[in-house]
């Protein structure tokens, strides 16, 4: 395996820097361009890219076991993941976005968390970090390999034995946790933007959710597609969105971190 450096963008911010840079370069190409307009695309160019690297710089560090996870996970071969070939190492959330989860497991005094769309488990393992020592996560994954990974990393982590891990379709497993009468007091959504209302509908519905329990959603800017373009991802989330809006039954935030992250409570 070989560990990939790069990354593509995949957050607003992260997408508009990169075009800010390259229209800079090519600007810097051009005769004929004045050099005060050179000089505020060049600002402008280094407001966009400077933004995550200092975010990142002035929040705490991620532990050893979530580095590493993250390092497992770039030396994955993405690309010859035949049984989901949609699967890419952006789709971990990463370390801002997991201190922040962290946060809101400490704050909320979290002692049941539930994640719908581990992937290769840094959220899991971010929330499982900030658990006292009897809480656990319940992490749904669809794909077998990809959560065999997470149960590699978690396996060497001091608090990967607080994650249980159900691979199957997530709304099968919501069901089942109704069903069964589970409560959560942090439920994160980051599994297929299609299928988010849906599973929205079951944690409200199945009352999955504690009296003072929150729900986290990821990628609810979705690269900025629900305003700048269309997609199906980018529809999909424009509707949930739209959906959240409108449901008086919860109140809501949509904060700009990493490609968006909703935060809602039940009123």
């Amino acid at each position: 395996m070989t560990v990939s450096t790069t990354t593509r963008p995949v957050t607003p911010v992260g997408i508009l820097a990169a075009e800010l840079a390259e229209i800079s370069a090519r600007l810097d190409a051009t005769d004929g361009v004045g050099e005060d307009l050179r000089a505020r695309l060049r600002r402008a160019s280094a407001l966009a890219g400077g933004l995550d690297p200092y975010v990142s710089a002035c929040t705490t560090p991620e532990s050893p076991a979530l580095r590493a996870l993250a390092a497992r996970t770039a030396a994955e071969d993405w690309g010859d993941h035949g049984s989901a070939p949609q699967l890419e190492q952006e789709m971990l959330s990463g370390h801002v976005e997991g201190q922040a989860l962290k946060l809101l497991v400490h704050l909320g005094r979290a002692r049941r968390v539930l994640d719908v769309g581990m992937f290769t488990g840094y959220s899991s393992l971010a929330m499982a970090e900030a658990l006292p020592a009897d809480g656990t996560v319940v992490a749904c994954e669809v794909d077998a390999h990809v959560a065999g990974i997470a149960r590699e990393c978690f396996d060497a982590s001091p608090d990967g034995h607080k994650i249980t891990v159900r691979v199957a379709p997530a709304a099968d497993t919501l069901a089942e946790l109704a069903a069964a009468g589970e409560r959560f007091d942090l439920v994160f959504l980051d599994a297929d933007k299609g299928g988010y209302l849906g599973y929205l509908q079951q944690v409200l519905d199945g009352d999955l959710l504690t009296e003072h329990g929150v729900v986290c959603v990821d990628n609810t800017l979705m690269q900025g597609q629900p305003w700048c373009g269309s997609t199906p991802n980018g529809d999909a989330v424009a509707a949930f969105n739209r959906a959240v809006a409108d449901d008086p039954r919860v109140e809501q935030a949509l904060l700009p971190v990493r490609d968006g992250l909703t935060i809602l409570r039940r009123v």
